[in-house]
């Protein structure tokens, strides 16, 4: 919960003369950076849905599960759950740090809560892939290994530039067909534009997208895991 803002923080500080860019679409690099604290965090459930799911499959508590009457989808619920709840506890604490620190929400208090919306989802996509590796590999650190892979999709996005001032060609390729971009850039519209309803609409369509890959394939997963044992 708190690494994230530590690297917000460095972040700011060495990006801040980026707001005098012409075209940059925010007067405060801080308010364009925050949407990053809240990606950063949504990636830490991949860890969060999988490690511990693959420790029960390693010391065979997952084994003992299946002997018992437990419908798959309610433990799928049950291991998504955690990772929600922690999700919206990082979001409320990142939009907390932000109004401290002196970030207004364009889109008003409607907007906050949409924003949290949209982050909750891109959560729960993000913790079903976990799952969804964990019970593929049955190795916690397997799915540990995932989260650089992952994080590295953030450098390679809109994070820390809006695409149009990204002058290395290959660099803006990358981050216009990186789905992380779509996410950054939903939240962020809703901080420093309002209702920018593209970037909404491709933020949550997006996310809708990876809860269904994340959660359709786990749910398969863990059926064929059930299966097996």
């Amino acid at each position: 919960m708190v690494f994230p803002l530590f690297l917000l923080a460095v972040n700011t500080g060495g990006l801040e003369s980026a707001a005098r860019l012409p075209g940059f679409p925010a007067d405060s690099y801080l308010d364009f950076a925050l949407a990053f604290a809240f990606m950063q965090g949504a990636l830490f459930a991949v860890s969060n849905g999988g490690v511990d799911l693959a420790k029960d499959i390693q010391t065979g508590f997952l084994n003992r599960l299946a002997l018992t009457p437990l419908r798959t989808s309610s433990l799928l619920a049950g291991q998504l759950a955690g990772v929600a709840v922690i999700g919206v506890l990082q979001s409320l604490l990142y939009l907390a740090v932000g109004f401290v620190a002196g970030v207004s929400i364009q889109a008003g208090v409607a907007g906050a809560l949409v924003l949290l919306a949209l982050s909750l989802m891109v959560v729960v996509g993000f913790g079903g892939l976990g799952v969804l590796f964990a019970l593929r590999t049955g190795s916690g650190e397997a799915v540990q290994g995932l989260f650089p892979l992952f994080f590295a999709t953030v450098f390679l996005s809109s994070a820390a530039l809006p695409r149009h001032l990204i002058e290395a060609d290959w660099f803006r390729i990358i981050a216009t067909y990186n789905p992380v971009s779509y996410f950054i850039e939903g939240m962020r519209s809703l901080v420093i534009v309002g209702w920018d309803k593209q970037a909404l609409a491709l933020g949550f369509g997006l996310a809708i997208a990876l809860m269904v890959v994340g959660l359709v394939g786990a749910s398969v997963a863990l059926r064929l895991r059930l299966t097996r044992t």
